[in-house]
């Protein structure tokens, strides 16, 4: 894919917007991100930006063939690739800031009503949501820790630190290894 760059007041001009669900007729395995940062909104494809450690991580956990690089969208092969394999992508809120700690914990909570209402309709086997201070607020949880949780609705729930490149705990082989042990409970082939 070309490389693209984004002018800061094209960033600008994408704060407030939203993304697209990918998801498919078949979800197993949904990821839910906090929300889109505006490299994301631009692009309009989650984890857009550079640096996130999301797909290098699903690649190394054998979730895709390649690292798909999102930072100019989607390619059709790329959407298509995840779609068929049962993974979706989702965020708790819709609304790109530059960073994630720019919505309110109530704009979190309402986000985590909201996808407990969507996931009776989505099934997806296994939900991972990626950030556990946006999880311990959006479930009022404040001593969660990452890894496996109660069941989110129909589901079952891991948390992970969040992919972002500001998030120095999370390695790609950190996620990675939560990514592929979250595959292989909602059935999801590995390559």
């Amino acid at each position: 894919m070309d490389t693209v760059g984004y002018t800061r007041a094209e960033l600008e001009a994408s704060r407030g917007r939203g993304v697209p669900d990918l998801l498919g007729r078949h979800t197993k395995l949904l990821f839910v991100g906090i929300n889109p940062g505006l490299w994301t909104a631009a692009a309009q494809a989650h984890f857009a930006k550079r640096g996130n450690r999301f797909y290098p991580a699903l690649h190394l956990a054998g979730l895709t063939d390649s690292v798909i690089d999102a930072s100019a969208g989607f390619r059709p092969v790329d959407r298509q690739q995840l779609i068929s394999r049962g993974i979706g992508i989702t965020n708790l809120v819709n609304r790109a800031t530059a960073r994630a700690d720019e919505l309110d914990d109530q704009e979190i909570r309402l986000g985590a009503a909201e996808l407990e209402r969507r996931l009776l309709s989505i099934k997806p086997r296994v939900v991972v949501i990626l950030g556990i201070t946006a999880y311990r607020v959006a479930f009022n949880r404040p001593r969660a820790s990452e890894g496996w949780q109660e069941d989110l609705g129909p589901s079952s729930l891991m948390v992970t630190g969040n992919p972002s490149g500001l998030n120095a705990r999370q390695t790609v082989m950190s996620l990675a290894a939560r990514f592929r042990e979250a595959a292989q409970a909602a059935g999801v082939a590995l390559t």
